[in-house]
């Protein structure tokens, strides 16, 4: 079974979501690219709690949003009980946060990086998975604060 990602943004992210898009299922990902599609201006977090709720529904395994810095759409994800999403700049940080934090989306901002880092950020999170051990403990801690 291949692995459903969830792709959604804002009006500023379009054109880098739609680069993701091909580039994931290039690598035989089915992308789930929610848009939109159009360049009008458009509200981030509508965006970013559409695709969490497909994460959180098990519609989809991972989801990655995108907005002009990657900021206000990852807070509107991480709204959804069970959503654990990371801003990423950087391919490190994009491996730690699956590796340790367990983060099933990540959030792109789009003024923030260009496409080829974009992109290596991307694999970086697709290709790292989560450690459990020590880590497991803290993101129980980190779940228990939706209660």
């Amino acid at each position: 079974m291949s692995i459903r990602i969830a792709l959604s943004s804002d009006h500023a992210a379009i054109e880098l979501r739609q680069a993701i898009a091909r580039h994931l299922a290039d690598q035989g990902f089915d992308v789930v690219d929610i848009g939109p599609t159009e360049p009008e201006s458009t509200d981030y977090p509508k965006h970013g709690e559409a695709a969490a709720r497909l994460v959180k529904s098990d519609d989809c395994q991972l989801g990655i949003v995108l907005c002009g810095t990657g900021q206000g759409i990852m807070m509107a994800a991480n709204k959804v009980k069970g959503i654990r999403c990371g801003v990423c700049a950087d391919v490190f940080s994009a491996r730690m946060i699956r590796q340790h934090n367990d983060a099933n989306m990540l959030s792109l901002g789009a003024r923030v990086v260009g496409e080829g880092l974009a992109l290596e950020i991307v694999d970086a999170f697709m290709n790292a998975s989560f450690e459990g051990g020590r880590h497991t403990v803290r993101v129980k801690m980190i779940d228990a604060l939706e209660s």
